[in-house]
């Protein structure tokens, strides 16, 4: 299974860089975010950005940016070219074929955020050199690609779940936004909502959490881990290749 993961990977790595209409708007968009994370946001914060935790939230758009193109093409872009029949046709088992266009999403972000970290280690050591090598805090970098990683799963898995149902790229990409935008704002408009004694409740826990950032940053991953396995089961349930041939 493993063999024909990479088989769909290569394919749509190839087919987003070198045949789409798109392709050279995608190398357009990923120099520039790489330019931006990689090279200015190091430049104009110094040597400080190599041990800022608060870096670690420019990583965090990467996955944002890189993927919701990719995955909300992942099954309406075959059904627009009209190849999906074709796909569905293969030997390819279903799994193999859902992990394969997440995977291919999810590991295109992962990479460029990896280029981006080491293009900034690169940009602090040439203008801001020292005695010696700078690097990130080993825990924030791995912990930060760990990051990227899980985020770049949940929005894949979310994106091909929308491209499952969409009937256009146009479609799916509209969805996966507001989806995305919802997750991200709701719950701070819910919070606005409370009662005076929920928001103080939370107001007082706010400084104990502060003070224990393994704790914060545990319950993160945590809700992460949870939340990428369930959109994983949705999507896998949602994929039938059946339903599919028939739509």
């Amino acid at each position: 299974m493993m063999q024909d993961i990479f088989t769909l990977i290569r394919k749509e790595w190839k087919e987003v860089v070198f045949q789409r209409s798109g392709g050279r708007q995608s190398w357009i968009s990923m120099l520039i975010l790489v330019g931006l994370i990689g090279i200015y946001l190091p430049y104009i914060n110094g040597a400080a950005w190599l041990q800022d935790p608060t870096a670690l939230l420019d990583w965090a758009w990467v996955p944002l940016f890189m993927t919701i193109g990719l995955v909300a093409d992942a099954f309406a872009g075959e059904r627009e070219r009209h190849t999906l029949e074709t796909l569905l046709a293969t030997r390819l088992s279903d799994t193999s074929i859902l992990l394969g266009k997440i995977a291919s999403s999810v590991l295109y972000a992962w990479g460029i955020a990896f280029a981006c970290s080491l293009l900034g280690v690169i940009t602090i050591n040439v203008v801001f050199p020292s005695a010696g090598l700078q690097f990130y805090n080993p825990g924030m970098f791995f912990g930060g690609l760990a990051a990227v990683l899980l985020i770049a799963i949940f929005i894949s898995s979310i994106g091909v779940f929308v491209s499952l149902k969409a009937a256009t790229v146009r479609q799916a990409y509209q969805k996966l936004s507001l989806s995305i935008m919802a997750i991200w704002f709701i719950p701070f408009i819910l919070i606005q909502t409370f009662p005076d004694k929920v928001q103080s409740f939370f107001a007082s826990v706010a400084p104990i959490l502060d003070a224990k950032p393994p704790l914060i940053i545990g319950g993160l991953f945590g809700v992460l881990i949870v939340a990428d396995g369930i959109m994983l089961l949705l999507a896998k349930k949602r994929f039938q290749r059946t339903r599919l041939i028939l739509e």
